[in-house]
């Protein structure tokens, strides 16, 4: 397999004649080209909005229904999450319209198991300042990672002691506002599920702690697989600290998320340049000996690591360049950046 100057991911760019509606809600936004986080939200709006109302209606909640509930809070979850992470990135909403931006994170958030603001108290004011090295909390370098005992020891120490972790990493460094912002969303977040419980629990659990328990475990799984293959040697690269992942359904339905090694080498670019970023330094990808999976998303790259089916990987290894390497080289390779590097 060898890979092309160009990908089949989108490359999303706003029609030059908008419909009216369009129109006016471009005039909303700071960048055009994220309109579809717009239509994302209409959607949101229109179907798992109604359909939590209608399970915490008097009378209304059968057991029967939270199979479709969750099977639709589960389809919507992925597009969800990485517009809340291009979002906090990238603000949606323009000046004069930026208390807009607080709709996404408090009000469809705890539909999707994102508490308020804790997504971007990790991720934008922890996890990039730290680059998944040794004061990242979310780091994965002292971890086995293709072995499911690692991963449940670094799943459980996040589920568990993550919020207090994280409220003492930004005390430490002075970033009150972030911690305060932190703090609010998770403490409102159980006070609501706290009262909501005493009105209809079963409601409650179906809408708000099943898709939280969901969608931590889910980043955390990503996370795990971003930044599964590290150079020991270079462990702060984040073209050996992370790997990319093209031609896949989980890009055209996430907003090209999968080109982790491009957003971490610059957290603030657009997602729709992603693609054209990868083509147009495709040979420094090469260079620098990236890890680049072609038809396999990040939650299919846990689940070989976690079955070590590295001849799964290595079938969906893309070798960059004038690099030829065998089969058995690339499980090698691969097998070689999961192991524990020591402090």
């Amino acid at each position: 397999m060898s890979i092309a100057p160009t990908t089949t991911d989108p490359i999303y760019r706003p029609a030059e004649k908008l419909g009216p509606i369009d129109g006016r809600l471009v005039g909303l936004l700071n960048d055009a080209r994220d309109l579809p986080f717009l239509h994302f939200i209409a959607w949101a709006n229109l179907t798992i909005l109604p359909f939590a109302v209608y399970l915490f209606w008097p009378g209304q909640f059968r057991w029967w229904l939270a199979v479709p509930y969750l099977a639709l809070a589960i389809f919507l979850m992925g597009p969800f999450v990485l517009m809340l992470h291009n979002t906090c990135h990238r603000p949606l909403f323009r000046k004069g319209y930026r208390f807009l931006n607080h709709y996404i994170p408090w009000c469809l958030g705890p539909l999707f198991g994102e508490t308020p603001d804790t997504y971007f108290a990790h991720h934008v004011g922890m996890h990039h300042p730290e680059n998944n090295l040794r004061e990242d909390l979310s780091s994965t370098m002292e971890y086995r990672r293709d072995s499911l005992v690692d991963f449940a020891i670094y799943f459980a120490r996040f589920f568990v002691g993550g919020i207090a972790e994280l409220s003492h990493y930004h005390a430490r460094r002075g970033r009150l506002k972030l911690l305060r912002n932190l703090l609010a969303g998770e403490l409102l977040f159980y006070l609501a599920v706290a009262l909501l419980a005493v009105w209809n629990w079963q409601a409650t659990l179906v809408v708000l702690v099943a898709p939280f328990l969901i969608c931590r475990f889910s980043m955390m799984a990503g996370n795990w697989a971003q930044h599964a293959f590290i150079d020991p040697a270079s462990p702060e690269n984040p073209f050996r600290n992370s790997i990319t992942v093209i031609n896949c359904l989980y890009n055209r339905r996430c907003f090209n998320d999968g080109y982790h090694i491009g957003h971490h080498i610059r957290p603030t670019r657009h997602w729709t340049e992603m693609p054209l970023e990868f083509s147009r330094d495709a040979e420094e990808y090469a260079r620098q000996d990236a890890i680049v999976f072609e038809g396999i998303d990040f939650f299919g790259v846990w689940a070989c690591l976690m079955l070590r089916r590295y001849d799964w990987l290595a079938a969906r290894y893309v070798p960059l360049g004038d690099r030829k390497r065998s089969r058995e080289e690339v499980v090698a390779l691969l097998r070689e950046r999961t192991r524990p590097i020591a402090a």
